[in-house]
This record gives structure tokens, sequence and C-alpha cells, in this order.
């Protein structure tokens, strides 16, 4: 159903993520973008419709949970802080990690291992290698491009949250399009991952920049401040999480590894563990307990017990009484405030977008009437656009699914182009996710590196362009020739090695600067993050 506001629709995510990029100030690009929709939708002042949203994007109840899940990860944070567990870890990596291109492979593969939730990698990679990072002198920037370009297109791929999620929604597009003898669900998605090529080729261009050394656009520029100056952030920059200033200097007193590892372990074990418990029911196999498993309880039960872990640990090893540890739990919520209100805000752009009906209009414009050869490179670039203007991968996903699979159906009539739209839809959810600074993984990315948000995009939609144009290339050449997806993707895997080593070069020369830095000598000197 078109959006009765027209072009209007599309106005304030527009506006908000324009005036993000242009201005760096998230929190007041955010509100104004969502005063605008206020203004379009009541045709007046709106200023009680923008609370409205606002209070409408907390109350619900998946929101509520994240929020409560990022407060309690601040607190773990916090707890491993003082704890001594994060200086127990950099002196114990430092002596393994003593290049930059050690330190961010490990990065690049924590954030394929945790494949379970795009939120709990995010936290989890971050936390671990922030102070490696820093001590090699890799940017913020470069450490949330790596996180955050693992964290969404891993979960996607393997047995997650997002997992279950798409599930239900090929069910609803096989069920829009009134076809009733299908697949089942589970196949298709498995028929679908090749045409995933946003996701698959965005984990190769981590691991392509990771291992090259080389980087081009602002990030070269971010590299090249980090490595000569020591100033892992932009001098003018503002962290979304600043552990170091919030928090002090940490406990000396016996710090250990286990201060480190051990809520982190914990963490991972009951979150897994209670998604399984949530989905649990007699004779459920494996698949139906991950595809019914309330995955953001998990979050929190996991978080939560991640923070008891401090307790007792401070307790144990004698670091922090109980009263330290309690002040300690609510001083962690403070390191979240700041992300806490962005994603506030982002949720209340996305009620804004649903009130004004941007996504179907958008998905309006195009129609159904095009070539089935066009189709997958179409859709990844609308799934983009929708979700850059949204900043929502998983309402992307509900909004074209159930559109996209009966066209599909009618143009084609066969399961495999159902398959390849499912891919394409949720590749282009997440490279529109990736370049949006109004997208709750973006946020979150930034937040437990400690990078400027604004900066950390800016960065990151170089690459995230790169990746994205060469799997809208691969996908209009599979809907021409019908040539294997996987040996689409060793040609992408190549392409975008030569574009890395090509724009790399040409950058740096422009700007007379080393076009890779990787194992570069490193200063005596403690980097700054001022």
């Amino acid at each position: 159903m078109a959006s009765e506001f027209g072009v209007l629709a599309i106005v304030p995510p527009l506006l908000a993520i324009g005036l993000a990029i242009l201005t760096r100030k998230a929190v007041l690009s955010l509100f104004l973008g969502i005063w605008s929709g206020a203004v379009i939708y009541t045709g007046g002042l709106g200023i009680v419709q923008t609370f409205d949203w606002i209070v409408a994007a907390v109350a619900g109840e998946f929101h509520v949970r994240i929020l409560v899940f990022t407060l309690l990860l601040g607190s773990g944070v916090a707890m491993i802080w003082n704890l001594g567990g994060s200086y127990a870890v950099r002196d114990w990596a430092i002596a393994k990690l003593d290049t930059q291109r050690k330190a961010g492979a490990v990065a690049w593969l924590l954030g394929v291992v945790l494949f379970f939730d795009d939120y709990a990698n995010t936290a989890i990679v971050g936390s671990a290698m922030k102070d490696v990072s820093d001590h090699l002198r890799i940017s913020r920037e470069k450490l949330s491009y790596i996180v955050d370009s693992t964290a969404a297109p891993v979960a996607t791929l393997g047995i997650s949250s997002w997992v279950a999620f798409q599930l239900s929604l090929i069910s609803d597009g096989y069920a829009a399009a009134g076809v009733a003898d299908h697949p089942p669900a589970f196949e298709v998605f498995l028929n679908s991952i090749p045409f995933n090529m946003y996701s698959i080729l965005a984990i190769v261009m981590v691991a392509i920049i990771v291992f090259s050394g080389r980087d081009y656009g602002e990030m070269l520029d971010a590299e090249h401040r980090s490595r000569t100056t020591g100033q892992v952030s932009r001098e003018s920059a503002r962290p979304m999480q600043d552990v170091q200033a919030d928090l002090g200097e940490p406990s000396t007193k016996n710090p250990r590894l286990i201060n480190f590892f051990g809520p982190i372990a914990v963490l991972i074990v009951v979150t897994l563990a209670s998604a399984l418990w949530t989905g649990y029911s007699p004779g459920a196999s494996l698949m139906d307990m991950v595809t019914e498993a309330d995955f953001a309880s998990a979050l929190i039960y996991g978080s939560f017990a991640m923070v008891l872990t401090g307790f007792v640990l401070g307790k144990v090893y004698g670091i922090l009484s109980l009263g330290e540890a309690t002040d300690t739990t609510i001083e962690g919520f403070g390191l979240m405030l700041t992300a806490v209100s962005i994603l506030v805000l982002a949720w209340g752009i996305g009620e804004v977008v649903g009130a004004l009906g941007t996504g179907e209009y958008v998905a309006g414009v195009v129609g159904d009437s095009f070539p089935v050869a066009v189709l997958p490179a179409l859709v990844l670039v609308l799934a983009a656009f929708i979700a850059f203007s949204t900043g929502s991968s998983w309402g992307t996903m509900g909004i074209l699914t159930p559109i996209v699979i009966p066209v599909a159906w009618n143009l084609a009539g066969d399961h495999t182009i159902i398959a390849a739209m499912v891919g394409v839809i949720f590749s282009g959810a997440i490279f529109g996710d990736h370049s949006s600074p109004i997208s709750d993984t973006t946020v979150l990315s930034s937040t437990f590196t400690g990078a400027d948000l604004i900066d950390h995009v800016r960065t990151q939609l170089y690459y995230a362009l790169t990746v994205g144009i060469v799997a809208a290339l691969l996908l209009l050449v599979w809907g021409l020739t019908r040539i294997s997806p996987i040996a689409l993707l060793v040609v992408g895997a190549g392409l975008l090695v030569g574009i890395v080593y090509g724009l790399s070069e040409f950058d740096a020369n422009r700007k007379g600067i080393d076009p890779a830095f990787v194992d570069a000598p490193q200063e005596s000197s403690e980097p700054s993050d001022d």
C-alpha cells in the first residue's frame, strides 16, 4: 500500500542522516528528523507527536529488553575494567599480538566465531580488542569497521537470532504469494546463502583490509593519524564510550586474565543456554529451539550473569567489596547513556517511517513490472535504500519479503528465484544498515569500540559502498546468465582484492602518504584518544 504522504515520507530519515553526517551531532540530528516527521504527519508544530513517537519507541517490549541488555553490558564492561581484567588481557595480548595485522586478524576471527547474535558480537569483540588496538595504534574507526562488518553479516549465515527471524519471513512470503506447496523454510534459507552476497563479501572485505594493511577514503586518513600521532580518535571526536575517563584507573590488585575472560565466557554460555531454554518444548529439535528462542530475553540473562560474575570475582580475589561492586554496576549504566539516547531516537525514527509509510512508498515506486534478469540487483538496491533510510535491517526485511516473494513468483514461478530473493533482501538490508548512522548495530559497534558514531559511519561508508556495488554487479550477472552464485562469489573476492590495492595506491599517492602501515614499528609512548 502506497504512503498517503508521497515523497514527503522519505524526508525525515534522510534529513536525520544528512544532518548527522554533516554536523556530526547524532542526537540533535535524530531529534530533528523525528520532529520533521511529526510536522509532516500532523500538519502543525508536531511537538506532542514527536514525544509520543519517542515514548512509543521506548515502550516496545523488544526495545526495552535491548535497552536493559545494553545497560547491563555497560555494567559488565565496568566490572571487567575495575577488576583489572582489561589491563590483564591487554598485557597478555600485547605479548602475543605485536602487530596491527595480528590484532586485526584476531578481531576479525572473533567476529566470525561469535555468530549467534550481532549485539553480543559487537559487545564482546569491541570490549575485548579496544585496549589492544589502542596500544598498537589501530584507529577506533578501523576497529569499529571490523566489528560492525562481521557482526550482522555473520549472524545471517549461522544459527542465530537473525536466522530465526528470517525463517518466519520466508514462510510469510510464500503465504503472501499464495503458494501452499513449497520447500521447507530452512531449505530455502540454505539455498539463499550464496545469494547473500553482500554479507559474505563484507566478511571477505574485512579480511582483505586487515591482512593487506591497506585502506582508502577517510579510513586511510584515520589510520595515518593513528599510526603517526598515536591519536586513535579524531581530536574533536566524541567517543560513544570512554571507560577510563568515566571510571578512572582500574584496580592494580591481582590483575588476572580470568577477570576478563570469566565474565565474557559466562555471558556467552548463559546467553546461548537461555536462548535454547526459551525455545524449548517437549520433543523440539535443536532447530525448533533456535526458531522459537527469545533472544532478547536471553541477552538480558547473559548480561546479568556477566555482572554477577564480576561480583563473585571481586569478592574472591579481594578486589571489590560488595559496596564497590554495586557502585561499579551503577557507574556502568552511565557508560551507555549516549548509546541508549541514540538508540531510542533511532527507534523513534522507526516510529516516524512506520507512521508515514516510508518503506511502502519506496517499494511502491519501483513497482512490479521489470525484467526478471535485473530483479536481484534491483531488490538489493531497494533494500539497501530502505535500510539506510529507516536504520533497521529487520524492518526492511519485514517490509520487502511479503512484497518481493509474490512478485518474483509471479514473474518466474520457480523456487530458485525465491531463494535468490531471500538472500538478496538480507544482503541489501545489511548493506543499507552498514551505511546508516541511525542503525542500532552501527550505534552499538561504535559504543563498544569507543568510537565516534559519525566518524565510524563516514569511514565505513567507503567499504560498504565498494562491497555493495560489487554484489550488485554479480547479481546482475547471475540474473542474465544464471552462472553459479558460488563461482560469482569467488570472482567477487578477486575483484575486491584488486579494488583495495588499486584504490589504496591511488588515494595514498594523492594524499602523499604510505598506502600500507601494517607491521610498522611501534613507538614506546602510549597512544592518546583525545
